[in-house]
């Protein structure tokens, strides 16, 4: 048996599958107060329907990194930038404090200066005087050689409570990705290690040994233990269960929409052939954009409980989320209280929801079913402007998706697909809406949890070879090593699946769950004179981000 959890803004979506299907789903409140509770208390009741001997993994998905840093409760960090020269490095600029460093690696991964141990020292008293506990090292070129953050962190270790290395995080040559990238993996660690070790002594109170996972901005999972030392791999795992939970119930080869109606937010993310869109360089976080690998999607502020007013005889919806809808005890007038009125729900006090409709269509002069009508179609109407926004952007730029870059690719949805708590209420709106076919899964309140629960451990990895120099390096698995100058791309590209496939593994992967594959190839000639002393090879190979398994059965409706 299989334990997925989603925890949203607004509920945690928790369920149990065994062989395909379904057992239970539960649906609590999530209390942004105790986000631990939040999490067990659905995780208990799930366990109260199976002996604790029959789960063979839970996987959780949460917004506790996203939430730290929207929040801006994170750690201050302290960055060491080794920038070397012809780069302004103030746009580098990201932590509380900042100290460049003045020693340089080349492009091929060659020592032309070696750091001033001086100047490590000066890091280490100006980020104790201010009492920072996280520390980032990022050199330009440490993805090539990592002998400078490898030095600076035996000297750093003993001194801070967390270090990053950038060149541990993606061996993709993006500078100042990889360094905004640093900054985030370390400014979440105590806030995720606080979770995460709540998390596993809880289980151990209850004497639960399954192995524990959490679901990466990609789409994948890995170990919990992994997620302690990259947790800024966990940003936006909410958005990627949205999109893993509607493939688990969907099998095509067609353009899609999938939206994911929650209480405080509605996600958007596409399909593409059958398949969702990735970012290809990585996400933006805040104000910085990253090298984290995720599936693509975007959150606009409308969901089932977001606030409803009217403004200058207009109607708003959103973007704030004041508290529960007004049938169910809330401050203000919400979607969900139109859709009460409408019979499209059955929750709460309908007589609240009707008084929350008549404060809406008082100033619009619509008695309360009219408003209540005019409040949907509003919200669906504030959705398909979005996605036609996206798409208009998409559509402008080549078309990268989990499997593969598609040239001249301009995507055309055939339907929609929607979960989330309002979406089969929503459903028939949307479609005639966007005038397309929308589905929804009978299981549409836990597809999020669905989603988590069924997706594969993904892994990715980037080698680069230099034979004019004899060297191999693979940054992400911490691989320095020595080759031949005959050492070929084809030999390259084996040996990188064999290793994709061993951190696949150390991630938690079962062997029969690895699908590794290139996805990048490319090799250069070194030439020197007149001649050619060696090749530069790179290869990139990951984990096919995917599905365990389809559920057997629930199938969508087609409003």
């Amino acid at each position: 048996m299989i334990i997925g959890l989603d925890m949203g803004g607004t509920h945690v979506d928790a369920v149990l599958i065994h062989q395909g299907e379904i057992i239970e789903a539960i649906k609590s409140p999530t209390d942004r107060t105790n986000l631990l509770d939040s999490v067990w208390v659905p995780l208990k009741l799930l366990l109260s329907k199976a002996k604790t001997s029959q789960i063979e993994r839970i996987i959780l998905s949460t917004t506790i990194s996203t939430n730290a840093i929207i929040e801006q409760k994170t750690d201050p960090v302290g960055m060491i930038i080794e920038c070397g020269p012809g780069l302004q490095n103030d746009f580098l600029c990201c932590g509380r404090e900042n100290i460049f460093i003045s020693g340089y690696i080349d492009h091929r991964g060659r020592e032309i200066r070696s750091f001033d141990n001086s100047e490590i020292e000066h890091a280490i008293k100006t980020f104790k005087h201010v009492e920072i506990p996280s520390v980032a090292i990022t050199g330009k070129f440490s993805i090539r050689n990592p002998e400078h953050e490898i030095k600076i962190h035996e000297t750093l270790k003993d001194e801070f409570s967390f270090i990053t290395l950038g060149h541990t995080l993606s061996g993709k040559l993006n500078f100042p990705r990889r360094v905004f990238t640093s900054y985030y993996n370390s400014a979440v660690s105590s806030t995720f290690h606080r979770f995460s070790k709540s998390i596993h002594e809880a289980l151990q109170r209850e004497k639960i040994n399954a192995p524990i996972f959490v679901l990466k901005a990609d789409g994948g999972t890995m170990s919990l233990k992994t997620g302690d030392k990259s947790p800024v791999q966990t940003i936006l795992s909410g958005p990627a269960a949205s999109i893993m939970g509607g493939q688990a119930f969907l099998s095509t080869t067609k353009d899609a929409v999938f939206l994911d109606i929650g209480g405080t937010t509605t996600d958007i993310s596409f399909l593409a052939d059958g398949a969702p869109l990735f970012e290809p360089l990585g996400i933006n976080i805040g104000a910085f954009p990253t090298l984290v690998r995720a599936l693509y999607s975007v959150s606009m502020g409308v969901g089932g409980d977001s606030k409803v007013t009217v403004k200058d005889k207009k109607l708003v919806i959103g973007p704030v989320r004041q508290g529960a809808p007004k049938a169910l005890g809330g401050p203000c007038p919400t979607p969900t209280d139109a859709m009460i009125v409408l019979n499209l729900i059955n929750i709460g006090d309908r007589h609240k929801a009707i008084t929350a409709m008549e404060e809406i269509g008082k100033p619009l002069d619509l008695d309360p079913k009219v408003a209540a009508k005019t409040v949907l179609n509003t919200m669906a109407n504030m959705i398909k402007n979005q996605i036609e926004k996206l798409l208009d952007n998409i559509n402008s730029h080549p078309v990268y998706t989990v499997k593969e870059l598609l040239y001249g690719k301009k995507i055309k949805p055939e339907f929609i697909q929607v979960i989330g708590g309002p979406a089969k209420a929503m459903a028939s709106i949307l479609a005639e809406t966007l005038d397309l076919p929308c589905w929804y899964p009978k299981a549409y309140e836990a597809a999020n949890a669905v989603g988590a629960a069924l997706a594969r451990t993904t892994a990715e990895i980037t080698m680069f070879v230099d034979t004019a120099q004899g060297t191999l390096s693979v940054p992400e698995v911490g691989l320095h090593d020595k080759v031949s100058q005959g050492y070929s791309l084809e030999e390259s590209k084996l040996y990188a699946l064999a290793l994709i496939k061993q951190q696949s593994l150390l991630f938690g992967a079962k062997e029969d769950e690895i699908e590794a594959e290139i996805i990048e190839e490319s090799s250069f000639n070194i030439v020197r004179g007149f001649y050619t002393s060696g090749k530069n090879l790179r290869i990139r190979a990951q984990t096919k981000p995917g599905l365990i398994f389809q559920l057997r059965s629930d199938k969508n409706v087609v409003c």
